[in-house]
């Protein structure tokens, strides 16, 4: 009787330790390829390799260029969208995630956004977005070997983030929305990136800025400026202080009219009182065109679950922005503040053994609600 006791208790043991591996394998593997790069040989046994074809999506009187990564069985489908990189959809970082996701099941979308990697938001970005989601269900209700056609996603990176959430909204059978280091509202991060401060409900935060993120920030205000000359002048100081921060712009910055000077002033700004007067400042609509591209006023009209994660150590765009999002949201959203991330990443990895660990689970549990069921 005991040995039938102790293969009973075995075979129990053995059946829940296969319901665990079943439940959180996909899950598992990628949230470790996620937090350490380094263990990807010891994961690339358990994934698909997908096959990566480019392809062409029409977007109004245009084509976007976008790559498809194709699993060996698909189980839904996912689109990525970009943040400010010269790269675009060829991100190496970005590249390897597409990868990742395609290998645990998932048909993933990633378009180039050319206003993006040219690090501008011009507001054209929504609608190449709502056309790459069009194309994206398209492509996977018609992909014969997929378990679940209709199980649709987004996912934006940084400023993509907004875009990506603003085109979501009222996407009728969108399965999830996702920001990963995006944002609410730019004027909350003109003045974060400009002066280092941030505050949500009453808690205000100070972080050291990097002077590469106010040049970011100029590259972007530039379509706030209607004439071309203008736009060009800025655009100019912006690369050159990109590629050299210490560069000499004066003699650029010299013919610049009124409306161009406004730009600068914010971007160049280090007060933290001095950031609502500036912003008053600029050129007429400009206020109207940060709303347009800010994505909190979307978020009641995302019918999509939201899964919203970010870094507190982001010195891009500050965490609080994404604490924003989930209080809008309400209980459609699921937030994820990581302590051992920055804005693109996982810090080194024995910063804490103990935050490390907790940042572990937060990441099981994003990376399971992304994959999806």
């Amino acid at each position: 009787m005991r040995w039938r006791a102790a293969w009973l208790a075995a075979l129990v043991l053995l059946a829940l330790f296969g319901g665990v591996v079943w439940r959180w394998g996909r899950p598992a593997t990628l949230a470790l390829a996620l937090a350490a790069p380094a263990t990807d040989a010891w994961v690339s046994p358990f994934i698909d390799h997908p096959r990566r074809d480019e392809i062409e999506i029409p977007s109004g009187s245009i084509r976007l260029h976008a790559d498809l990564y194709r699993p060996g069985h698909a189980r839904g489908t996912l689109l990525l969208v970009h943040g400010l990189s010269r790269a675009g959809r060829r991100q190496p970082d970005l590249e390897r995630l597409a990868r990742l996701l395609a290998g645990h099941g998932l048909l993933v979308v990633v378009p180039q956004f050319d206003g993006l990697a040219a690090f501008k938001l011009t507001g054209r970005e929504v609608d190449d977005i709502r056309a790459a989601l069009r194309h994206a269900a398209a492509i996977g209700t018609s992909t014969p070997d997929s378990t679940s056609p209709g199980s649709l996603g987004i996912a934006g990176f940084s400023f993509g983030a907004g875009p990506a959430l603003i085109a979501a909204a009222g996407v009728p059978d969108l399965r999830v929305a996702a920001s990963f280091g995006g944002y609410a509202d730019l004027l909350h991060v003109i003045t974060y990136v400009t002066t280092g401060a941030h505050s949500f409900d009453g808690r205000r935060y100070v972080q050291r800025q990097e002077e590469y993120n106010r040049w970011k920030l100029l590259a972007l205000l530039t379509p706030l400026v209607a004439a071309p000359d203008q736009r060009g002048l800025l655009d100019a100081i912006a690369q050159r202080k990109l590629a050299y921060p210490g560069d000499d712009t004066s003699a650029l910055e010299r013919d610049l009219a009124p409306a161009g000077r406004a730009v600068l002033a914010l971007a160049v700004n280090r007060r933290e009182d001095q950031v609502a007067r500036l912003v008053a400042a600029l050129p007429e609509g400009s206020r109207e065109a940060l709303e347009r591209m800010s994505p909190l006023g979307a978020v009641p009209y995302i019918q999509a679950r939201l899964l919203l994660a970010h870094g507190k150590a982001d010195d891009s765009i500050p965490f609080t922005e994404s604490v924003r999002l989930a209080a809008a949201a309400g209980d459609r959203a699921h937030l994820a503040l990581f302590v051992t991330f920055h804005h693109t990443g996982a810090q080194p990895f024995w910063s804490s053994v103990m935050t490390r660990t907790a940042d572990a689970g937060r990441l099981l549990r994003v990376v399971d609600e992304l994959l999806g069921p």
